[in-house]
């Protein structure tokens, strides 16, 4: 199996890449633990703030630390802060060939806007996952450009995976 098994998809997302064609994304829909240690200072605008391995850290974070946990490497890809982030502390720098990877695919969507929040590697594999709060965040039409664009340039479709996660304490929405 490519994504780590808290990740094993359950369903789809469709994304219409197309007026007519559509994708149907690996979706999972794992439940994280929230953090109840004390609280951090700076929350990226309120965030969930969750906990993995006793620390604290944001879903995309603990989404990069279970592919961690089955030998890849990888990045949270933040593109709204244009930040590259492996943990909470300051920016990274991705290796040559991955930051050319995610240049091919900003070059096809039009913007590097829209790049799955987690992007892992391991030998010549990739993979991308999308974190998703679930009945709170949604698919955005950069995500869908971004997508097209990926499968575009050969990534195949079971290497992206939309992570639904919920709380254990919040109903499915």
């Amino acid at each position: 199996m490519l994504f780590p098994e808290t990740f094993r998809p359950t369903s789809t997302e469709e994304f219409w890449i197309s007026e007519s064609r559509s994708v149907a994304v690996p979706k999972a829909t794992p439940k994280f633990q929230p953090w109840r240690g004390s609280p951090l200072n700076k929350t990226y605008g309120g965030k969930a703030v969750l906990e993995f391995g006793g620390k604290p850290l944001f879903a995309e974070l603990v989404i990069l630390r279970h592919f961690e946990s089955c030998g890849w490497r990888g990045a949270w890809i933040d593109t709204f802060r244009k930040r590259t982030l492996v943990d909470l502390g300051p920016n990274a720098q991705l290796p040559a060939e991955q930051r050319a990877l995610l240049k091919r695919i900003a070059v096809g969507a039009g913007s590097s806007s829209g790049c799955f929040d987690v992007f892992a590697w391991r030998g010549g594999t990739v993979a991308f996952a999308e974190a998703k709060h679930s009945g709170r965040d949604q698919v955005r039409a950069t995500q869908v450009r971004w997508v097209a664009a990926a499968l575009a340039i050969g990534i195949p479709l079971e290497n992206l995976i939309v992570v639904e996660w919920s709380l254990p304490d919040e109903h499915d929405a």
